[in-house]
């Protein structure tokens, strides 16, 4: 059966069952629309003595069911805060995708009760900021309550035939009404700039629910506090009998002696300030920026005469009873007498209705999982055997059609068709086997063309590399050379080295994270590996992540060169390093010169052979590219000499290295290695070579 929109929330409290139905407003989503309400108190209060509370619930129940159509209606039901648990944890900072880890655990550690014993649900409250996959400053809201007590409030309710989909705690509820009716969405809130918290105080029968919330934080308790304990004043204080006390605390102002009745119950309103004063100091306390704007009174037994005057005037703060719902709509309900006379206690199955009808930021659910599991089976039945009985039709139907093709198939119908089926794929196959005989020449005949063709300019291939390296290294500008050495625009190389790779996918796979580093975009130089790898070797930590230089994770790299080739690695150094040159100094310099040279920015260099002998042709085309930062040290003070001393043949005649006149300078060292996959520009790229490794060119 489909789902009607409307929802109830029912509240089964210890005076009385609250119930009403709503739907979200098709026009307006932050308005909830009521529909129907019912309100039907108990011969007596729960906790009295006397009171059989199984059967008083159960006969609300059957009454309740009686008179109001729930049929299709989604159910919501809550439950005393005292009955379960509730934390809220913040979180260290933490991947996104390891939120549920985490919670788990800290579940195990705040729930004193093996996980297999309790129902548990949680959810991230709104605030904190999350980048790059990372979340930081955030909070989750864990709520448990244990599996025996859930399938106890449930019984009367299954019992009642009412089958609830949502099982709620009562603060939870309570959160859910202040946060959709008095503050902003959660998710429009600015964290730096939150709105002043509202205190909700909703006082039942034995005790007192408190919440405080500004949207992005939320913090509640119990107060051991209730209406019952006004009403205890009073039979202890007048000698009365316990119904009553309670007629008189309700008629109080209409009573003989007026006086002599908020005398009996002044120590209750004394000791119920306090303990909310209390309350609220610790929350204070616990948050330096907590700032209380109002504080709302729920229930009944709030509509003591002076009870808020009272309250206000002890916490020095706002305070009133909650007797309008901002976001509440509906004349046939809102104007009902009923409704009017009790309306301060339906705050919690407002919260209830609300988060049935999804409109509620708290969405968790203490419902068993079993429960909702049998229900979808359940749903699903009819479905299943209509599936069933169709497929079985459809299996008889093609079983009868392949019998009756079965018997009257005769062989010697077929041969002849058979035997010109064969014919014909046999000579398909010759004909195969002879276009990839052909295939099979032509691409040996070419294989050994190219050789020949390519002999000339592979001559120049590195040649034409090593000026094209050349080109990249900074210089001076002809005349402007600076008389200090450590301003001159220059790298010293101290050697270069290749080594062939069948495949240059391994190299790559090998120096990958020093590749993030190298081409990280945020932050400065990468931090040096803990000793540089050769060429071809693998790092300790190839395996790795990759990050970037500021600790965060770096995106993923591309795939990388694959295919033969070289791996040509550069061992170097520069004196550009003074705090003048600063920010690009050190790596930052290697950065703006070579690396990005390598990188496809360094212009054109001349080939010497090929079609395009002569030309000027980008970098990138002699098939050079993908610069790796291999190492990268911490720049060093070193003294070097002023001018290269005279070397004479006469040992006596050189001169005292004490009278040798030297310079400090800041020395740099780096090692850096880039992919070198030989190729002549205006040809195609010839065949990967013959050997299967070696040095090309000799270190210096």
């Amino acid at each position: 059966m489909a789902r009607s929109p409307y929802v109830w929330g029912i509240d089964i409290g210890k005076c009385a069952l609250k119930a009403i139905r709503c739907r979200m407003s098709p026009t307006d989503p932050h308005t909830l629309v009521a529909d129907a309400f019912d309100y039907i108190e108990y011969p007596m209060i729960l906790t009295q003595p006397e009171a059989d509370a199984v059967e008083l619930v159960r006969a609300a129940l059957v009454e309740f069911t009686s008179r109001n159509k729930l049929e299709g209606d989604r159910i919501a039901v809550a439950v005393p805060g005292q009955s379960g648990l509730s934390k809220f944890i913040k979180l260290p900072p933490i991947e996104a995708k390891k939120i549920p880890d985490i919670v788990r655990y800290e579940a195990r550690q705040q729930i004193p009760f093996p996980l297999e014993q309790v129902n548990w649900d949680w959810q991230r409250l709104a605030g904190g900021m999350e980048e790059s996959g990372f979340v930081m400053d955030a909070e989750v809201a864990i709520f448990a309550m244990k599996r025996e007590q859930v399938y106890r409030a449930l019984a009367p309710l299954t019992e009642a035939g009412i089958e609830v989909d949502v099982l709620q705690l009562s603060p939870i509820a309570l959160t859910n009404m202040v946060l959709f009716d008095q503050l902003p969405d959660p998710q429009t809130i600015d964290p730096d700039k939150p709105p002043p918290s509202v205190v909700l105080v909703a006082t039942g029968v034995d005790s007192t629910d408190l919440v405080v919330t500004n949207g992005l934080k939320i913090w509640q308790r119990s107060m051991p506090i209730g209406g019952s304990t006004f009403t205890k004043a009073l039979v202890k204080d007048l000698k009365l009998t316990f119904a009553k006390a309670e007629q008189l605390k309700r008629n109080a102002v209409r009573a003989e002696d007026p006086k002599a009745v908020f005398k009996a119950m002044r120590p209750v309103f004394n000791e119920f300030a306090s303990e909310l004063q209390r309350s609220l100091n610790y929350y204070t306390g616990a948050d330096k920026k907590a700032n209380i704007c109002k504080v709302l009174l729920l229930g009944n037994a709030t509509k003591l005469r002076g009870l808020s005057d009272f309250v206000g005037k002890q916490l020095q703060l706002d305070v009133q009873r909650l007797e309008k719902f901002s976001h509440l709509e509906g004349p046939a309900v809102l104007a009902a007498p009923a409704y009017r006379e009790n309306r301060l206690a339906f705050g919690t199955a407002y919260g209830l209705a609300l988060q049935a009808a999804k409109g509620s930021f708290l969405q968790t659910n203490l419902l068993p999982k079993e429960i909702v599991r049998d229900r979808i089976v359940a749903s699903k039945k009819p479905w299943a055997v209509g599936a069933l009985v169709g497929l079985l039709s459809a299996a008889a139907l093609s079983f009868a059609g392949t019998f009756v093709a079965w018997t009257s198939y005769a062989p010697r119908l077929y041969a002849e068709a058979f035997a010109k089926a064969d014919a014909v794929q046999q000579r398909s196959q010759q004909a195969t086997a002879s276009l990839d005989e052909v295939r099979q020449k032509h691409a040996d005949a070419v294989a050994q063309q190219h050789p020949l063709l390519d002999v000339q300019s592979r001559r120049f291939q590195t040649l034409d590399m090593l000026r094209a390296v050349e080109s990249l290294l900074p210089h001076d500008e002809a005349g402007k050379v600076p008389d200090h050495p450590a301003d001159r625009q220059e790298l010293h190389i101290d050697s270069i080295d290749c080594e062939y790779f069948p495949n240059l996918a391994t190299w790559f796979a090998a120096v990958k994270p020093l590749w993030n580093e190298t081409h990280a975009v945020a932050g400065g130089a990468a931090a040096p590996p803990p000793a540089p790898p050769l060429a071809g070797e693998v790092p300790l930590d190839a395996g790795a992540a990759p990050v970037n230089p500021d600790g965060t994770p770096a995106a993923p790299g591309p795939t990388g060169p694959s295919g033969p080739g070289w791996v040509v690695q550069i061992v170097g150094h520069h004196f550009h390093n003074e705090d003048r040159h600063k920010p690009e100094d050190a790596e930052q310099f290697l950065r703006a010169t070579l690396i990005q040279g390598l990188l496809g920015e360094g212009g054109e260099v001349a080939v010497s052979a090929g079609p395009l002998a002569g030309q000027r042709v980008p970098i990138a085309d002699l098939g050079i590219g993908d610069p790796v930062i291999i190492s990268s040290s911490t720049v060093r003070k070193v003294s070097v000499p002023k001018s290269r001393p005279r070397v004479t043949a006469d040992p006596s005649q050189q001169p005292d290295a004490a009278n040798i006149e030297t310079l400090d300078l800041k020395r740099y060292d780096f090692v850096i290695q880039f992919r070198w996959q030989p190729a002549t520009p205006g040809m195609p790229k010839p065949p990967a070579p013959a050997a299967a490794g070696g040095t090309l060119i000799p270190a210096e």
